[in-house]
């Protein structure tokens, strides 16, 4: 019995820490509380680390043991101590042009040894390796053959610089996890908490109802919809495949099928506007423009790959037998009208958003106002404020707040990688390097970043798998005059679908985990529905239309066309139109589709030919169907 008041204990003290973090950052961010940049970012890395020892173990062993406790309680005092002391100094040594004493040299040990250590704990080994391959760099630096080869630095200077100043870890990832992302993950738990969930399931059942292959389509559509609340690969498969999945197995896909449908769509939640993953907020700090240009440039690939998705399963459909079925995959005979009168709270919230940022207002400012509509909606829809109604916000605030400490271990891992990186050069030695290795070609150069790109966010949550690139990758790509907008898109959405690209695979693994199915299969089909992604990149480097950043005419002609090559990349994806095609079709519908999505008018005629010549010819052919899988 005590042991489960101990556990009760801890759990309210989670739920309790939870919440104060998150109130004291709505605090800060609306202007209650006025602080400096760096003693908010201190703040924020001591409360979020401190809480991400306590909510996560030392190892999956020593859970619930008391050696984890004593460890994981020592670590919390270290860490406050550490930042308490780096609170009282910071001012001191930014007014003394940079003097420290060999206590502020003490702490920066003990907060880089933190640092390391949360990244391990909160996103793994994987993280923990790069981010200490690159702190070593300096170290190693002047034994290092050809252009690796640096003049290196001493430890004291490295760790007073990483921990002292905005160089290092306290640098603009921390920052922007401390305002914009923790509060929109507290928007995000309020949706959740508040039905938005049920709300998206039921609105994309009525969109969909009636249509061949209705529930791949749902699944789509309400995994999008999440997506962009989440901003988790993962977490999105884990909240919505166990709806969809099931309902995709009962209407005829194979389980593979349905688990790669729903990481596919879970995957792309990320990139599409208003609400994209975390890592969008860091990119806008990153190359310095407004979210709003983020959200511009993303619009247009966000449909082109969830457009593809469509597609891919409507094909698969059509070449599984898979019938049109109007039954209401929800249970429910609401009619359109009242599902949306019901979600009015939710719509208003998101109208809200949209609008402030349209009009200018910070990001953050513009979740807050839509926080206090989808409140003030809720009240006035329910007439309900009791303590259920207390509760929910609570949960909320908590819940929000918890789910950003790993992404703030994450961004403090990634200020290592960038510190490193801004005092050794190490940067634009990895950028010569690509640019070596290209001989200057940019195909050669995006070729090598894209797979880059995959190997490091292989294992990675999408957020810190940006962070590496964004300090590591895309700079090589602005030295060869790529914008730096197009550039850190280019890493961003190989960063995104790394969590699909087998033989590391988060989002496919969860999928395949929850449909029973083989999870190499899942991950290698989801790579194959999404085979769209893996050329997009290079299509709005080459076409910068995609990214909207083109004249009038070249942005209609580039989404046009990308269209249509989106389609053809479908059609030889499945192998399937009304007929199954012949391998020699699929093959000249892909290159059809890949003439089509590289911008230029030649390539445009080549694949509009190609495309139409292999309608034509499968017009000819009988309608079969063909229970094979790509």
């Amino acid at each position: 019995m005590s042991g489960l008041m101990g556990k009760l204990t801890l759990k309210n003290a989670v739920f309790l820490a939870g919440l104060a973090l998150g109130a004291y950052h709505l605090m800060v961010v609306s202007g209650v509380i006025a602080i400096s940049t760096m003693p908010m970012r201190v703040t924020h890395l001591m409360l979020a680390l401190s809480l991400l020892f306590v909510i996560k173990p030392t190892s999956e062993k020593l859970a619930g043991t008391r050696l984890n406790a004593v460890l994981s309680g020592l670590l919390v005092v270290a860490t406050v101590a550490a930042s308490a002391h780096l609170l009282t100094r910071w001012k001191a040594i930014a007014f003394s042009g940079g003097i420290t004493t060999d206590m502020d040299y003490l702490a920066g040990i003990v907060l880089l040894a933190v640092v390391f250590e949360a990244a391990r704990r909160g996103i793994g080994w994987i993280l923990a390796g790069i981010t200490f391959v690159f702190f070593l760099y300096p170290f190693i630096a002047p034994y290092l053959p050809g252009v690796l080869e640096g003049r290196g630095a001493t430890l004291q200077r490295i760790v007073l610089v990483l921990t002292t100043d905005t160089q290092g870890i306290y640098g603009i990832p921390v920052g922007v996890a401390a305002t914009y992302i923790i509060v929109f993950t507290i928007f995000g738990a309020l949706l959740s908490n508040f039905g938005a969930g049920d709300f998206f399931f039921e609105l994309s059942n009525r969109c969909t109802r009636g249509l061949r292959a209705a529930s791949a389509k749902s699944a789509v559509l309400f995994s999008t919809l999440i997506g962009m609340v989440s901003g988790s690969a993962a977490g999105n498969v884990a909240v919505t495949g166990t709806v969809t999945i099931p309902i995709m197995k009962r209407e005829g896909y194979q389980p593979h099928q349905a688990a790669a449908i729903e990481a596919v769509a879970s995957t792309g939640g990320q990139i599409m506007p208003p609400v994209m993953g975390a890592a969008a907020f860091i990119m806008a700090e990153i190359v310095g423009v407004p979210y709003t240009a983020i959200m511009l440039a993303a619009i247009v690939p966000a449909l082109l790959f969830f457009s593809s998705a469509f597609m891919v399963v409507h094909l698969q459909a059509v070449k599984s037998g898979i019938m049109p079925n109007t039954a209401d995959l929800s249970g429910s005979d609401a009619p359109l009208w009242k599902v949306l009168l019901d979600g009015g709270p939710f719509i208003a919230a998101f109208g809200t958003l949209i609008a402030m940022m349209l009009l200018g207002y910070s990001p953050f400012m513009a979740s807050l106002w839509a926080m206090g509509v989808l409140i003030a909606g809720d009240i006035v829809w329910n007439r309900k404020v009791d303590a259920a109604f207390f509760a929910k916000l609570a949960t909320s605030v908590s819940e929000g707040a918890r789910s950003v400490v790993t992404i703030s271990a994450a961004c403090a891992a990634a200020g290592i990688i960038a510190g490193v990186l801004g005092v050794t050069g190490l940067g634009s030695k990895i950028a010569t390097l690509i640019d070596v290795a290209s001989g200057g070609y940019l195909f050669l150069a995006l070729f090598f970043t894209m797979v880059t790109s995959i190997i490091l966010g292989m294992g990675l949550p999408t957020t810190a798998a940006y962070l590496i690139l964004a300090t590591v990758v895309a700079p090589a790509l602005v030295k060869l005059g790529v914008p730096v907008l197009t550039a850190h898109f280019f890493v961003f959405y190989y960063g995104c679908i790394s969590t699909i690209t087998p033989p590391v695979a988060l989002a496919s693994y969860v999928a395949g985990g929850i449909a029973g199915a083989n999870v190499n299969k899942v991950g290698w089909t989801a790579a194959a529905y999404a085979a769209t992604s893996f050329v997009l990149p290079f299509a709005f480097v080459y076409g910068p239309g995609l990214l909207m950043a083109g004249t009038l005419l070249e942005n209609a002609a580039a989404v046009l066309t990308a269209a249509i090559g989106t389609f053809a990349i479908a059609v030889a994806i499945i192998g399937c139109l009304n007929a199954s095609l012949s391998p020699l079709l699929r093959m000249i519908m892909a290159i059809a589709g890949l003439c089509l999505l590289f911008q230029g008018l030649i390539s445009a005629v080549i694949g509009l030919i190609l495309f139409a010549g292999v309608i034509f010819v499968s017009r000819t052919q009988p309608t079969t169907q063909d229970e094979a899988t790509p």
